[in-house]
C-alpha cells in the first residue's frame, strides 16, 4: 500500500489507487473511520457511526477491486448521509424526539444510489429539528461545532455534513438545502457546497415544503462533487417532482475555465448588509475571477428582498409539522419551531396566494437576468460564523435566520442551481464562501465556474492548523 495518507484524500484519487491495487477501500475506510475518532469528539458531525456496515460494504468493494469489476467510480469511496435521510438499517431522528429510534426499512434516493454504486456509507450527519433553520443543534444530539473554532456555529442545516466535509471524515457527505442549508454550512466551514436545479437530484420522502427543497453534495473539490452527482443525480420515480434531463456527465464542462463567462457580481443584491470583513473577501473573489478571462460586472439583479416571500412559505410548513404533532410531542419541539408555526397561524389564504404569485415573478426576473449573464455572484452569507447554540448573532437585534442569510434562499425560491466556493479567511481566521447562482439547467456551468476559481485558488482546511482554538487552555 502507498504510505500516503488516504485519510486526506478525494475520490479520484483513491478511485485510482483502488484500480491499481496501491490501496483498498477498507483501507481508505478504515482510515475515514479513524478521523472520525479523531475529530468527532469535538465537533459532533456524525450522530451516528456505522462501523460493521462501512467495514462490511468496503471488504466488498475490496473483492469486487480485485476482480476488476467495480460497480462505479464511486465503489468503495467513504461517504455521509444527512440525518434527515432514510437510509435501511439506520435510524433517522431527524434531531427530534418525537423520532423514533428505529432503524428505517427503506432506502430514500440518494442511499439507494450511493449504495448501488458501491459506495461506503459511514453513517449520518447532525441537523437540527426536522432542518428547520441555519444552524446546527437539537435536543437529541446537541450542537455540532465549527472545526475553524468550536465555539462558533458551522452554520446548517447540513452542518453536520459540512464539518465532516471540512475534516475529510468520509470523502463525500449528502446534504439538503431548502434556504441555504447547503451553502451556508459550505461557507462557515470553508468547503464546496452545490444545491443542484430543483428536481435534478430526487428526494424522497419529500420535505413539508416540498417545492423548496434540493439535495446535494458538500466536499473539498468540485470534482468530487461532479461524481456524486453522477450517481444521485439521476432520476426516481417516487419523487413527484423529480426531473429527467440532468447531464450524462455533471462534470462535462469542468476544465473549461472561464473564459467567456458573463458573471453579474452583485454584493449586496441590492438590498443586504453585509460585514464588511466577508464583503471584502467577496469583492476579492471577484477580481479574480476576472483576472481568469471571466468579463465581471457589477450589477443587482433588480428585485427586493423575498424574505416576507420566503418566510409565508417556511412559516407555513413549520406549521404543518407542528399540527402534525400531538400536544404531548409538541412540548419536545425546537422552540424556534414552534415560534414559527404560531406566526403562521396569522396568515391568510390570501397571504399564500401573494407569496406564490410573487414567487413566481420572482423567478421570471432572474430568469431573465440569467439571459444577459450567465451567472450571478454574491456572497453566500453576509456574516460571520457567530457563536454556538444561537439562531442568529448575539447582540445583532436579529430574529430570524433568513436575516443573515440573505443571499440563498431567493435561489430555492426560483428552483435555479447555486454554489458556495470558499475564498479567503477574514482577519480573525474565518472561512467566508462565495455564491455562484445560474439558470435553471445550468448546472454544468456553475460547477466549471467554481472548479475554475478553486483551481487557480485552492482552499486551506483546519486539518491542517490546530483544529480548534476553542479548544485551547
Amino acid at each position: 500500500m502507498s504510505s500516503t495518507d488516504l485519510g486526506a484524500m478525494d475520490a479520484d484519487q483513491l478511485r485510482r489507487l483502488f484500480a491499481s491495487g496501491q490501496a483498498s477501500p477498507e483501507e481508505a475506510t478504515a482510515a475515514a473511520l479513524e478521523r472520525i475518532d479523531r475529530f468527532n469528539g469535538t465537533v459532533n458531525a456524525y450522530v451516528i457511526v456505522d462501523r460493521e456496515g462501512a467495514n462490511a460494504a468496503a471488504a466488498a468493494s475490496t473483492q469486487r477491486w480485485r476482480e476488476g469489476r467495480p460497480l462505479s467510480p464511486l465503489d468503495g469511496i467513504p461517504v455521509s448521509l444527512k440525518d434527515l435521510t432514510e437510509s435501511v438499517g439506520l435510524p433517522a431522528r431527524k434531531g427530534s424526539l418525537t423520532v423514533s429510534d428505529a432503524p428505517c426499512e427503506q432506502d430514500a434516493p440518494p442511499a439507494r444510489r450511493l449504495r448501488e454504486a458501491g459506495a461506503v456509507i459511514l453513517g449520518k450527519t447532525n441537523t437540527p429539528e426536522f432542518g428547520w433553520k441555519a444552524i446546527t443543534d437539537n435536543r437529541v444530539f446537541g450542537a455540532t461545532a465549527n472545526p475553524w473554532d468550536t465555539r462558533l456555529t458551522p452554520g446548517g442545516s447540513s452542518g453536520g455534513a459540512a464539518v465532516a466535509a471540512a475534516l475529510n471524515m468520509g470523502v463525500l457527505h449528502q446534504g439538503g438545502d431548502s434556504g441555504g442549508s447547503i451553502r451556508i454550512p459550505a461557507s462557515f466551514c470553508g468547503v464546496f457546497g452545490f444545491k443542484p436545479t430543483f428536481g435534478w437530484v430526487p428526494e424522497w420522502p419529500r420535505s413539508e415544503e416540498p417545492t423548496l427543497s434540493h439535495l446535494g453534495p458538500l466536499t473539498r473539490t468540485v470534482s468530487d462533487a461532479a461524481l456524486m452527482l453522477n450517481v444521485i443525480g439521476r432520476y426516481d420515480y417516487r419523487d413527484p417532482y423529480a426531473l429527467r434531463g440532468q447531464p450524462e456527465s455533471w462534470g462535462e464542462e469542468l476544465g473549461s475555465g472561464v473564459q467567456g463567462m458573463r458573471i453579474a457580481f452583485s454584493p449586496t443584491l441590492g438590498y443586504a448588509r453585509v460585514d464588511p470583513a466577508v464583503a471584502e473577501c467577496v469583492r476579492e473573489a471577484a477580481k479574480r475571477l476576472e483576472s481568469l478571462g471571466a468579463e465581471v460586472e457589477e450589477v443587482d439583479p433588480g428585485f427586493e428582498s423575498p424574505i416576507r416571500i420566503f418566510n409565508t412559505l417556511w412559516f407555513t410548513a413549520s406549521l404543518a409539522v407542528y399540527r402534525e404533532h400531538s400536544e404531548r410531542q409538541r412540548r419536545l419541539l425546537d422552540a424556534g419551531l414552534v415560534a414559527d408555526a404560531k406566526r403562521a397561524e396569522q396568515l391568510t389564504a390570501l397571504d399564500m396566494f401573494y407569496a406564490l404569485r410573487d414567487r413566481a415573478r420572482l423567478t421570471e426576473s432572474l430568469e431573465h437576468f440569467n439571459q444577459r449573464y450567465h451567472l450571478v455572484m454574491t456572497p453566500s452569507v453576509a456574516v460571520r460564523p457567530f457563536a454556538l447554540n444561537h439562531d442568529v448573532p448575539p447582540g445583532s437585534g436579529m430574529r430570524d435566520w433568513e436575516e443573515w442569510a440573505p443571499f440563498s434562499y431567493p435561489f430555492n425560491l426560483s428552483q435555479q442551481p447555486a454554489s458556495s466556493v470558499p475564498c479567503g479567511f477574514t482577519p480573525d481566521g474565518l472561512p467566508v464562501g462565495f455564491q455562484l447562482a445560474g439558470g435553471k439547467h445550468d448546472d454544468a456551468r456553475v460547477l466549471r465556474v467554481s472548479q475554475a476559481y478553486l483551481e487557480a485558488y485552492p482552499p486551506r482546511y483546519p486539518d491542517q492548523l490546530d483544529l480548534a482554538r476553542g479548544n485551547e487552555a
